[in-house]
Order: C-alpha cells, then structure tokens, then sequence
C-alpha cells in the first residue's frame, strides 16, 4: 500500500492495471445486461399474454437493481470496489439462472422474483464505470469512466444480436426459444463477478482512501476546504435520473411496438443492438468532451439529443426498421452524454470518504426512476400510444437544459 501512496508512478501503473480488470469485466457484463433488456418484456407478455404489463420485467430488474446499487455502494464504500462489484456480479449471475428456471416451467412468480435478482448485475455493471475513476486525476475522470463505458460495448452489442443463435441453442438443450438470451448472461454474470474478485487486488477504492488520508494529514488544517457540494450532487443525480428513464421508457416499449407492426425478433434484435452500441461505444469521444468543453455542454448536448430521438419515435412509421433504429441510436447517444456528464459532476462534487457511499445511493434513484419509467410505460402505451410515450420523453429530456443552467447561475 505504502508503495502506491508514495510513488505517483507506481500509483499510475496502478491505476492501468485497475482499468484493464474493469475492461474484461465490463465485457461480460454487457452480455449480462443485454439479455433483460431484448426479451425481458417479450418472455412476460409471452407469458401473460398482454402487452399491457410487457413493462414489467424492466421494472423488476431495475428495482433489483436500485436494492443492489445500495447494497453495493455501501459493500464498497466499507470493503472496497473489488467485493461489492464481484457479489453485485455473482447475484445477477444467479437471478439468470433462475429466469431460465422459471420459463422452463412456466411460473410467473419465479420469473419475476428472478428478474429482481438478476437486477442486481445491472446496477453492478453501472457502478463499475466508478472503480475505474478511483485513481484517476481530476483531468482524467470522465476519460476514465468513459473506458469503463465502452468495454461494456463488445458483450451489450454481441447480446441482442445472438437472440435468434442463442434461441437456437436453447431449445436443443431444452429451454425456451426466449429464455437463450438469459444463458449468455448467467455465464457472462459469473465470470464477470469471479474476474473482479480475483484481479482487482490491490482494492483501488481502498488506495485512493489512504492516498487521501496521507494527502490531508500533509496539507494544514486551514486550508483543507474540500466538502460535498450538495447542489453538484443533486444536479449530477438528476441529470442521469432524466436522462435514463427517458432511455429506459421508449426502449422498453420499442420491442413491441416493433413486433405490433409485424417486425421479426432477428430485427427487433438488431435495432435494440445498435441501440445498446449507441448507449457505450461512443463513451471515449463523450470522455474527452467531457474533460475538454465542460460538463454544462454535454449535458444540453444530450437533452438536445434526447429530444431528437423522442420526436423521431413518435413520427416514424412503426414498421419501418430504419427510422426506428436510427431513433433507437439517437436515444443510446443522449443516454450516453448524459451519464457521463452527470457521472462526472457527482465525482467532481464528493470527496473520497463518502465517494462511493453518494454514488451507490445515486445510482438507487437512478435504478427507482428506471422502475418507474419502465414500468408506466407500457400502461402509457396500452392506454395512449407509443407515439404519446416519445413525446414525453421529448419534454423530459428538454428540462436538462434549464436545470443544467440553473446550477451554473447558483454557483457563481
């Protein structure tokens, strides 16, 4: 540990090898998370036989993962980033099993308390975009969290693009042909969960505490004047609130109104693919923009962005595979700028010692407003139409920019 405080060098080293761990569990945890978002919905109205509740598995796994965020965030803030990430991990392993259990044998109950479970991975693979931040210098963070991000790319793009293969094999070994996609990420899960808990020794989290207990004890009383910034915490929380159940409310829905206009699983898989591509792969670009033009900028770029995609989902013709899927890219894109400027106003806004605590109970409200959209958005569908869910979107998206203005004016 001494050598990593005292040495800048050793504590860059350091610093690589934590994101090239986060890398290859990211990877995985793509896969994972991929798997919920393409079937999840389609399994429950397969089930159910009504679109009416098709938002409810999104609801379930999301609200899983508001329970597990908090968990998490308090494991790590005490133990470390490597034991909260693995257990988040190895329960959201065991919640896929456990989907595939349930569809094996048709019960609802079972599916549903497993999606619950399994939530517990995607609220996991979010929070590991922080590990990757522990070490990083103040110029380095949102290229930090952005390298995070994108690893996620490779496994949340393989995912939905597997569907029909992954079906395939589930039903040669047994399964249902929807249920494929929940093999891939129990084993994706797991491995994710035991790589973490293996590799990511020492604990960068762990580091970075004593490195700034060392760097306070050096510094006179008089000048340590570094506290939370409550109203950069707020705006960073609401920011990636807006932000994800705009995302998370049209997507949702997206899969159904596809298949409502006669569009097959392959190429409801694809738009859902090059959504998920739209949500991670740009994070190096975002990163440096970040760092360079500022926060405040990015987050009107994505409630512009944001607005965008709400207007095209709305208008589009419903069959049409093109439109809907450049719109489908346009709302992973504003996600995007969104989490990761908002991300970077929370680190910016928190001090080492109650870093990963404000972080886990963020991503909680993240996890609820993702429950909540998900959850509304099918009885918004049922109810009004698709078209009326996009338009929301549009104006919740819109409300960054004031609110991103507003905390600019509190500050000066």
């Amino acid at each position: 540990m001494d050598t990593y405080i005292n040495d800048k060098m050793s504590r860059q080293t350091l610093y690589q090898k934590t994101l090239k761990v986060v890398v290859f569990a990211q990877i995985l945890g793509g896969a994972g998370l991929a798997a919920g978002i393409t079937v999840g919905a389609l399994i429950a109205q397969d089930m159910l036989g009504t679109e009416r509740f098709a938002g409810l598995p999104t609801a379930l796994f999301t609200l899983g993962s508001a329970l597990s965020a908090y968990s998490v965030g308090r494991l790590s803030q005490r133990y470390g980033r490597r034991l909260g990430l693995s257990i988040g991990f190895i329960a959201g392993g065991l919640g896929a099993v456990g989907v595939i259990l349930a569809t094996i044998y048709d019960h609802v109950f079972a599916l549903f308390l497993s999606l619950f479970i399994y939530g517990a991975g995607t609220s996991t693979n979010l929070q590991a975009r922080y590990a990757g931040s522990d070490l990083a210098t103040e110029k380095q963070r949102g290229m930090a969290v952005s390298v995070a991000m994108v690893s996620t790319t490779l496994g949340a793009v393989a995912g939905p693009n597997l569907v029909t293969p992954l079906g395939y094999f589930a039903r040669m070994i047994g399964v249902p042909e929807l249920a494929g996609p929940f093999i891939l990420a129990a084993v994706a899960y797991l491995a994710a969960g035991l790589i973490l808990f293996i590799f990511l020794r020492p604990d960068p989290l762990l580091v970075a505490q004593q490195i700034a207990i060392e760097e306070k004890d050096s510094v006179p009383e008089e000048i340590q004047v570094k506290t939370i910034d409550r109203i950069g915490v707020i705006v960073g929380a609401l920011v990636l609130i807006l932000s994800h159940v705009i995302m998370v409310a049209i997507m949702t829905m997206t899969p159904v109104h596809m298949q409502d206009h006669g569009t097959g699983l392959t190429a409801v898989g694809v738009v859902i693919g090059l959504h998920v591509a739209a949500m991670y792969l740009p994070s190096l670009g975002t990163g440096l923009l970040v760092d360079k033009i500022g926060r405040t900028a990015m987050v009107i770029a994505s409630a512009v962005t944001l607005a965008v995609s709400g207007l095209m989902a709305a208008f589009v013709p419903g069959d049409s595979f093109t439109w809907l899927a450049i719109a489908l890219i346009l709302l992973g894109l504003g996600w995007n700028f969104g989490l990761i400027s908002g991300t970077a106003i929370i680190i910016d806004s928190t001090t080492l010692t109650t870093r990963a605590k404000t972080q886990g109970s963020v991503d909680v409200w993240i996890a609820i407003s993702g429950t909540v959209g998900s959850l509304l958005s099918g009885v918004i569908v049922a109810r009004s139409s698709y078209a009326f869910l996009s338009m929301l979107g549009t104006y919740l998206g819109l409300l960054l920019i004031p609110l991103i203005i507003w905390s600019r004016y509190k500050k000066k």
